[in-house]
């Protein structure tokens, strides 16, 4: 399991599971293509103005709330608790993500992984995930209905389980990272809550045991 980072700014408060910025350890760089987790509290009226990115997979999941996005692709949109947007910065993005209520606070994850080829067309994708129990997929190396299309060997999932249910982690590749968003849970002899993960090598079979309610985040990595 690793310990995670933190960074109180004010208009923000972020966790943090691999080093970025004021949090660095060398120890914890990532994993595979797998770069960024952060958990980001945003307060209303506050937000990530206008900035850029290159040659990074950026997928958002918004747990609570609703950020406002603009891009220099044209795209303004609303993505709202329980979506998630994928942009494939390419050759070069521009872009902010607002929270732009009144009163209520943005709880979202911030996720980056490194492409496999660089300097390609910048692409935006959104979806709202399945409020089904059990595994759903979010982005893929294939163009699957209903998920996104990721430039990377690499397949991320959403898992929701209530107590006492379990589920077989997919294991195509021979990484895998699994982020408990919250809840309790179990993976063979490990117990993992809020925040917690676990990174594997080489497995052949991993098993979730939900303790409580829990909602996790599986990498399938090469």
């Amino acid at each position: 399991m690793l310990t995670r980072g933190s960074g109180t700014y004010g208009w923000l408060n972020a966790r943090y599971s691999f080093s970025f910025a004021s949090w660095h350890d060398p120890r914890h760089m990532g994993v595979s293509s797998l770069r960024v987790i952060n958990e980001d509290i945003v307060r209303p009226q506050t937000g990530f103005s206008r900035h850029s990115h290159d040659n990074m997979e950026i997928l958002t999941y918004v747990l609570e709330g609703e950020v406002s996005h603009e891009d220099s692709m044209g795209n303004k949109t609303t993505i709202s608790a329980g979506e998630c947007q994928l942009m494939s910065a390419g050759s070069g993005i521009s872009h902010s993500e607002m929270n732009r209520h009144p009163t209520q606070s943005l709880h979202l994850l911030q996720i980056w992984l490194y492409p496999n080829v660089n300097d390609t067309k910048p692409r935006y994708q959104q979806i709202m995930l399945s409020t089904e129990d059990g595994l759903t997929l979010i982005a893929s190396p294939e163009e699957y209905k209903g998920s996104m299309y990721i430039k990377q060997d690499a397949a991320i999932f959403r898992i929701k389980l209530n107590a006492g249910q379990t589920q077989a982690l997919p294991i195509a590749r021979n990484k895998g990272y699994l982020h408990l968003i919250r809840g309790q849970g179990q993976v063979e002899n490990r117990l993992l809550t809020t925040g917690d993960a676990l990174i594997s090598h080489d497995e052949h079979t991993l098993t979730l045991t939900a303790l409580t309610a829990v909602e996790a985040l599986w990498f399938d990595l090469a």
